[in-house]
């Protein structure tokens, strides 16, 4: 294994992790659907997932969670 193996250490797939830092940039849904080339479904889809793997009700608390946990920089 790897020492740059992040897999295994974190909780996002790449690609959760690329739609919520652009989120706490404030990009719109829409705004992440057209750089990242996916669809706003989708983009809500892996708004979702975090939301319940972190077990949270919105986006911001989705937010504030990764960021206690280290998942994500601001």
């Amino acid at each position: 294994m790897k020492g740059n193996d992040q897999h295994s250490k974190f909780l996002l797939t790449h690609r959760e992790r690329e739609v919520f830092e652009l989120l706490v940039q404030d990009k719109t849904t829409r705004d992440i659907a057209g750089q990242l080339f996916i669809s706003e479904k989708t983009v809500r889809n892996h708004i979702s997932n975090v939301m319940q793997k972190l077990n949270v009700k919105g986006r911001s608390q989705a937010v504030v969670e990764l960021i206690k946990l280290g998942e994500l920089k601001i």
